[in-house]
């Protein structure tokens, strides 16, 4: 029986379909063959090759045939698709940096923290499924915790945060500059201490160095969502309480000396253990993150141009302490030391924040007494501690 040849294409060479005598040979052709057919050829090309013939072995007799008669009868169904659709090309080619900047503007710390927590268990997942895969002792060094800190880093970025910090005090700092000014007040605080002391850092310090980020800007978010940017508005100049010069040097360094010391109290950090015995700092660093972000957020509905109260505010974290704020700035700094396992670290900031924050809480008290008379001492009497729940 002579072969029935189908041609067909494919996306490296053509090849031929041979049916000779029941069997099925594949061989290609000449490369030259075709040549102009294969150039124009789609990108996708599926075929769906139906072939019908007798039974040779049938007994039944049957009427001679010709010999075109013995060749089996075959279709061929082509679907080509000139243009391959891909659907997580499209999806990047729509996202337009107008629209992320957006959605990342109606963030709130409820989905910053469902979606942290997605991330962790999502981290967390990943790096048990490497631990199951690789040796433990393999994956250790490829952990994204163990770095040695770069020092060149540190000292270009204090030496551009003083640059910033001086153009600030003219008044020319634009946004980025003054973006430059905290993250370099943070990188000193959390992550060259551990890095001095231990010579590489482990994961708290950069959680930290994230949490202070975005702990410190609920301020100039709150400005965002009122007025549509990031700058105060003109107000009475006695809402801006100072305390002397000073003290607000000596706390500044009381704050800088209080993380160092901590980093030299705690143990070396690849000594802390991990898992469910970090729990509780997590709990702490939430709550001081919702804290500090409810009571901005009572604070400026009661408030004209945000830091101009015109009402005594007794909603929210109010109802605990009279000045939440501060109180949550406290929290924020023990958090850290606890997270670094240092106690006496804890007790030494506490100390300097309560000497700070003690005399501004006096002139702003006798300037909202000034202000809203018995209003505000009723509330003083109903809220009685100042800073800490039970205690101050």
């Amino acid at each position: 029986m002579e072969a029935a040849k189908v041609l067909s294409h494919s996306k490296t060479v053509p090849f031929g379909f041979s049916i000779v005598s029941n069997k099925v040979s594949l061989r290609p052709f000449n490369k030259h063959f075709g040549a102009d057919v294969l150039a124009n050829r789609p990108k996708n090309i599926s075929f769906q090759l139906n072939c019908t013939y007798g039974n040779p072995f049938s007994s039944v007799p049957r009427p001679a045939r010709k010999r075109a008669d013995l060749l089996p009868s075959c279709s061929i169904s082509s679907n080509a698709s000139t243009e391959s659709q891909n659907p997580v090309l499209e999806f990047f080619r729509s996202i337009s940096f107008d629209s992320l900047k957006a959605t990342l503007l109606q963030l709130t710390p409820i989905n910053v923290v469902k979606w942290s927590g997605l991330l962790c268990i999502i981290i967390a997942a990943t790096k048990w499924t490497m631990n199951m895969l690789f040796s433990p002792f393999f994956w250790m060094y490829f952990s994204w915790t163990w770095l040695f800190w770069p020092w060149w880093v540190a000292i270009a970025l204090a030496v551009y945060g003083l640059y910033s910090f001086r153009k600030h005090l003219l008044g020319e700092a634009n946004v980025f500059e003054q973006l430059a000014i905290v993250t370099s007040i943070f990188t000193w605080l959390t992550l060259v201490p551990p890095g001095h002391v231990n010579g590489y850092l482990e994961g708290w310090p950069f959680v930290f160095f994230i949490v202070y980020h975005y702990f410190f800007f609920f301020n100039v978010s709150v400005r965002k969502r009122l007025y549509g940017d990031y700058y105060a508005r003109p107000h009475d100049p006695k809402w801006d309480i100072n305390v002397p010069t000073r003290s607000r040097i000596l706390f500044s360094a009381g704050v800088m000396a209080g993380h160092w010391l901590a980093a030299f109290e705690g143990p070396e950090l690849h000594l802390i253990p991990g898992g469910w015995n970090n729990l509780g700092i997590w709990a702490l660093i939430i709550t001081t993150l919702l804290m500090q972000y409810n009571a901005t957020l009572y604070l400026a509905k009661y408030s004209e141009n945000v830091v101009e109260p015109s009402a005594v505010v007794q909603f929210g974290p109010y109802r605990w302490v009279r000045h939440p704020i501060y109180s949550s700035t406290m929290l924020l700094f023990v958090t850290y030391f606890i997270a670094l396992r240092a106690p006496l670290s804890v007790l030494f900031i506490v100390a300097v924040c309560l000497l700070y924050y003690k005399q501004k809480v006096e002139k702003e008290e006798a300037l909202m007494v000034e202000t809203f008379g018995q209003r505000y001492t009723d509330y003083a009497s109903k809220v009685k501690f100042k800073l800490i729940p039970f205690i101050y």
